[in-house]
């Protein structure tokens, strides 16, 4: 169950380096009309990357506090995801609306987010939540 966790995670990270990427490359961190705040953004992806080293290091020691860590390490990772979702929800629902005005100055960088993308992060991440608590808590076994 530590390798699948370790795999969803990874996908996870692949998903969030996505958006990150499209974020940035549309001008959200520049301060423009980006809903999602750059401390958050920042904050999630640092304790998001922080955790997968954590995990990494524990299936190579397997040491039961790291398993914690990691596990702990990903509730505000997951409470500044649900941040983010919270806030990129009414983007999305505005994009029909918005489609008049498409390529302007004053659109958020996180409407370009592919509806796919967001989705399989949300539920890879979720995955990786379970495995890594059914993991630290010695179910399933390793």
């Amino acid at each position: 169950m530590d390798i699948a966790a370790l795999i969803a995670w990874l996908i996870t990270a692949l998903g969030g380096f996505y958006m990150l990427g499209t974020w940035l490359a549309r001008g959200g961190a520049s301060g423009g009309t980006s809903r999602l705040p750059v401390p958050v953004v920042f904050g999630h992806f640092a304790l998001a990357a922080a955790g997968l080293v954590v995990w990494i290091v524990y299936l190579i020691t397997d040491k039961d506090a790291l398993a914690w860590t990691a596990f702990g390490l990903l509730v505000p990772v997951a409470l500044l995801g649900f941040v983010m979702l919270a806030r990129w929800i009414p983007v999305h629902r505005a994009r029909a609306a918005a489609e008049a005005t498409a390529g302007t100055q004053t659109e958020p960088a996180e409407r370009h987010f592919p509806v796919p993308v967001v989705a399989g992060h949300g539920l890879f991440a979720v995955i990786t939540v379970v495995l890594v608590l059914l993991t630290a808590l010695g179910i399933g076994g390793s």
